[in-house]
């Protein structure tokens, strides 16, 4: 798993703003989850993942918020963001 500075300069392409609303995922969410993610991955050279657990809904359910984001350029480019409910299947665990 590769350790990239977390991202405070960023803008939000259209796809990914367009996604966001769609899927019910704040500015400041997503703000939040690239300044301290818990989780960096490569997606492919230029492109990481970068994701935190997050309690979100009237019960408080855990969900894993991923965040798609060019990091080959500047200012960085948020690509798409989603929410998942499936925490343990995107979860890297330490071999």
């Amino acid at each position: 798993m590769l350790r990239a500075p977390p991202v405070r300069n960023y803008v939000i392409g259209p796809h990914a703003s367009l996604e966001m609303a769609r899927r019910g995922l704040s500015e400041e969410i997503i703000r939040r989850v690239l300044a301290a993610p818990e989780q960096q991955l490569d997606a492919r050279p230029g492109r990481m993942v970068m994701q935190s657990r997050v309690e979100m809904g009237d019960a408080a359910k855990t969900y894993l918020i991923r965040v798609f984001v060019d990091v080959d350029r500047e200012p960085a480019e948020v690509v798409t963001a989603y929410r998942t409910s499936k925490v343990r299947k995107y979860w890297e665990t330490a071999p």
